[in-house]
């Protein structure tokens, strides 16, 4: 068990390293083509939906067949991907080869999710799902951090490196994953699988649109946050020193205080407000001036209070699962996360035109939506409960 687990962490280190080469030099890549700065926002949009269809596809077929063939292929049509992004100039190639992106790594994403829930006690789950997510973040650093000083000597070029490592790390996945033995595959029909999957209690249902919610405001923070901090005369190598700050404190919230949390066993009330207090912190980020002052200080205890919710909402969601669905329970929770991850740029790309801070604003009133949502989900959960007894 051990053993399997230091694999999966490795796993989760290595690509949020590896994924995240190409993001501190995306906003600077487009403006060198000449592109619409709309297009960034557009771009990581059609990733995202990329992700939204594969994500139950891999979901439902990593409860069937083999995982370890599923993540490598997935790995491995990524760096094709990336490495046909790099080499475009073309706007409608480059938003096809941003959603084959989001479609391949969808397969790792949900099924090494799937993956550490497995090989978790109901004891050690939450802390295994905040260590893979700290890793995650670790890696996102060190990716963020070594694409920003890799944009000094080129920029397009990022794309290829990244695709090559990529590559390599299928092949480390490949010779090191380990396939559940006795697993119990579930049998029933393909068609029947996708049906049952998206077949969710009401109380669930409107749990993951507040995620969706939630997820939205997350991501035009963390998206056009980069090319906000890149307007105001920041460089990438600047950007990079700044994730790389909020990745470890990250580290520090999912290693130390999401333990401590879980113990309380009050997952829906501790994530419900953790959306209020987001939303009051994001405006009061973008209400102090130097811009550098607020984010290592505000912005920063909000991002604690981000990385407190993801191992939450992600056990919590877990709970609803059997070991036959695991996979694709996961695959319909990164679906829904995903929605998030495509309509919040879409959305804040238009606003960002008008005005940059309204992203932001914007933002803080999805949390307000979010938490609202998740306060309708606790009390037809609490009502179901009740009717059954």
């Amino acid at each position: 068990m051990k053993k399997t687990l230091t694999l999966i962490f490795s796993y989760y280190l290595i690509q949020g390293t590896l994924h995240n080469l190409g993001h501190p030099i995306t906003p600077t890549y487009v403006n060198d083509l000449a592109l619409n700065p709309r297009m960034f926002g557009f771009f990581f949009s059609f990733m995202s939906l990329g992700i939204v269809v594969g994500s139950l596809f891999w979901g439902v077929l990593g409860d069937r067949y083999k995982n370890r063939p599923l993540i490598v292929f997935g790995l491995l049509m990524y760096s094709l991907a990336q490495v046909g992004f790099g080499s475009s100039s073309n706007p409608v190639m480059m938003t096809a080869f941003r959603f084959l992106a989001g479609f391949s790594v969808s397969a790792s994403i949900t099924l090494l999710l799937a993956y550490t829930i497995y090989h978790s006690t109901a004891e050690t789950r939450v802390r295994n799902i905040a260590i893979t997510a700290a890793l995650l973040a670790l890696g996102t650093t060190f990716g963020y951090q070594i694409g920003g000083l890799l944009s000094v000597l080129f920029i397009r070029e990022v794309f290829y490196v990244q695709a090559g490592l990529n590559a390599l790390y299928a092949l480390y996945v490949f010779f090191t994953y380990q396939e559940i033995t006795g697993k119990t595959v579930n049998q029933a029909k393909l068609t029947d699988q996708f049906k049952t999957a998206l077949t969710l209690d009401r109380s669930l249902l409107v749990f993951l649109i507040g995620l969706s919610l939630a997820t939205i405001a997350a991501t035009n923070l963390s998206k056009y946050l980069d090319v906000y901090i890149i307007d105001a005369g920041y460089t990438p190598s600047e950007l990079g020193t700044f994730v790389l700050v909020t990745g470890l404190v990250g580290i520090f919230t999912n290693f130390v205080i999401v333990p401590k949390v879980a113990k309380f066993k009050k997952d829906m009330v501790i994530m419900r407000y953790l959306q209020v207090a987001s939303a009051v912190l994001i405006i009061i980020t973008f209400q102090i001036e130097p811009l550098m002052l607020a984010l290592y200080t505000i912005f920063l205890i909000y991002m604690v209070l981000k990385a407190m919710f993801e191992p939450l909402e992600k056990h919590y969601i877990s709970l609803s699962a059997t070991p036959k669905t695991y996979a694709s329970l996961m695959g319909v929770r990164q679906m829904f996360f995903s929605i998030g991850m495509v309509l919040g740029p879409l959305i804040s790309g238009f606003l960002y035109e008008i005005e940059p801070l309204w992203v932001f604003y914007f933002s803080a009133g999805m949390f307000v939506f979010a938490f609202l949502l998740l306060t309708v989900s606790d009390r037809v959960n609490l009502k179901m409960k009740a009717s059954k007894l």
